[in-house]
Formats: C-alpha cells, structure tokens, sequence
C-alpha cells in the first residue's frame, strides 16, 4: 500500500478570501475590502429595522450579497455599503456622507425622531467584514477583553442624566442626544509572507483575522480629535451629521486564519449560556417522554386485564 501525505483544509460554506495591495493586485487576491451591513436590533425592543430605516449612508448602485438558508430563516438583511477599503491603506479621515435635517422638511424631521428614538432604545448596529463580525471590544472591570458582535447608533442621557453602559461620553448633558458618527476601524491580517498561498505577493498580502472598531461622536468633518461631540436635544429640528471613519491595519502573525473566531467566542456570554439551553432541552424533553410512557402503560395494562379475563 502507498500512503500520500498532504495538507487539507476544509470549513463547510467558507472559503479564505486572500487580500493583497492594489499595485500587486492579481487573480489570486483581493485588494478591496468590502464593508457589509446588517439589520439593527436592540434588547428593549422586538423589531428589527433595515439599515437604511435610520437613513445612514448607503449605496444604491450595487446588488445586496444573496443569502443563504440559514441567514434568510434567522431574518439576516444584509446589504452593501459605502465603505470601502484598499487592503494595507491606513486612512486617518475619510468622510463618507453628511446627512441634513431641516425644520423645513416634514420627511427629514420624521427621519430625525427615528434616529432619536434609536438611541433611545439603543439599537445596535452589525457589519461585515471578510464574512466576520465587525467587533466593539473593550475591557471589563476585571481587565478581560470582552468583545460584542454590534456597536451602538448613538447615547441618550436621559434627563435625570442616566445613560447606557456601552454610552462613552464623559460629563454628558442631560437630555441630549449624541451619535456615534465617526468609527475607529482596526483590521488585523496574517500576512502572507513564508505562507504557500501568499508566495505571490509575500508582505504586500495577507488575510483578515480580525476586524475591530470603536465608536466616537466627533462634530467635525476633518475627524478632529478636540472637535465637541456631535449632540443634539430633543427639541432640536436643524442637525448636520458628517459621517467620519479612520482605518488601521496591523499584523500579526501569531494568529491563523482557522483560529480567528477564538477572541468572538471567548468573549460571547452565549457560549458559557448553551449548556444550561442543553440541559433544559434535555429536561423537557423526559418529561414528555414520561408522559407519554404513563399514557401507554395504562394503555396497554387495560389491554392486557381485558385479555386475561
């Protein structure tokens, strides 16, 4: 018999996407990175909305990705969007649309109190990247990374000057309103350098094992640090939002690409919740089962007197 070693991979409905700059662009690899978005939801409430209900920068020219089973049973709405990323192009500011609400216009008024009223109910947003969650990790009070699959719209301090945990304005104002309109992204890739498939473009390529941001609220197109907040109460009728990103890429060649689901799942209070959703499956379902045995039995100890005499 002849044994033949090799080398196999395999991870049913997905496949490494490989990423490499635009000046060694190739048939191999991919030198954009495509930023998807997906419904908002929120725990305080039990509709979810498109992504274009809250009227934040889209793009209409472009086919939304087909979805599979899965994704259409579990009501995922998944549509471009107008971030776009050249792989290995740091960008400190990049404004990607600004949106005007006038006292003057019934419609962009009514799309103004959606916003408000998202904030409200602190509806999430989840994007895509390279077919990962785009994370919100921060530390919590016992310094571990916790990392969340969505990141908030914006904060509301109410007017007792009460706010969500996941609100990150310091001395905020009661009664007012601020949104989350610049993001931090910060990609993490495993460059190809010394790795089979990336021997065509080495340093230049790599893939995507992690996709990370952090939310700010910044009134300044020019993503000015010092800026104030962009806020607003909620008898305001005149809002200018410029809608800001920066973007990082850092490497980092300790973490495979079979493994970057690790810091998701470490961090997600469902997979520590599962075993009690397991156990009281397990428990309905003997009891059921229980009953059912009860029933036959009387069944058939009926049957069988009925038999004997």
């Amino acid at each position: 018999m002849l044994f033949y070693g090799t080398h196999a991979f395999y991870l049913p409905g997905l496949a490494p996407n490989v990423f490499c700059r635009k000046a060694v662009e190739d048939s191999k690899c991919k030198t954009k990175v495509e930023v998807f978005v997906n419904r908002l939801d929120s725990v305080e409430s039990v509709l979810p909305y498109e992504y274009s209900y809250f009227d934040f920068c889209t793009i209409s020219d472009e086919p939304s990705p087909v979805e599979n089973l899965g994704q259409v049973l579990f009501g995922e709405r998944i549509r471009p969007s107008p971030y776009k990323f050249d792989f290995l192009k740091n960008d400190d500011c990049h404004l990607v649309c600004t949106k005007r609400f006038t006292s003057s216009d019934a419609l962009r008024q009514k799309m103004l109190k959606r916003l408000m009223k998202g904030m409200v109910l602190n509806y999430q947003q989840h994007w895509i990247i390279d077919n990962m969650p785009v994370t919100l990790c921060y530390r919590n009070t016992e310094n571990q990374e916790f990392c969340s699959r969505g990141f908030p719209i914006g904060c509301y301090v109410t007017k007792s000057g009460h706010s969500k945990e996941s609100c990150n304005i310091r001395d905020g104002k009661n009664d007012t309103f601020y949104v989350f309109n610049h993001l931090d992204f910060e990609i993490t890739y495993h460059s190809g350098q010394g790795e089979t498939w990336g021997s065509a473009f080495g340093e230049d390529g790599g893939r995507i094992i992690a996709a990370k941001v952090q939310v700010n609220s910044l009134n300044s197109e020019k993503c000015d640090r010092s800026a104030e907040p962009l806020m607003f109460q909620s008898t305001a009728k005149d809002v200018e939002i410029p809608f800001t990103y920066s973007l990082k890429f850092v490497k980092n060649n300790d973490i495979r690409w079979a493994s970057r689901w690790d810091y998701i799942l470490k961090s997600l209070p469902q997979t520590r919740i599962q075993w009690f959703s397991i156990l009281n499956s397990l428990v309905i379902v003997l009891f059921l089962s229980g009953m059912v045995a009860m029933i036959l039995l009387r069944t058939l100890h009926k049957d069988i007197a009925r038999y004997n005499q």
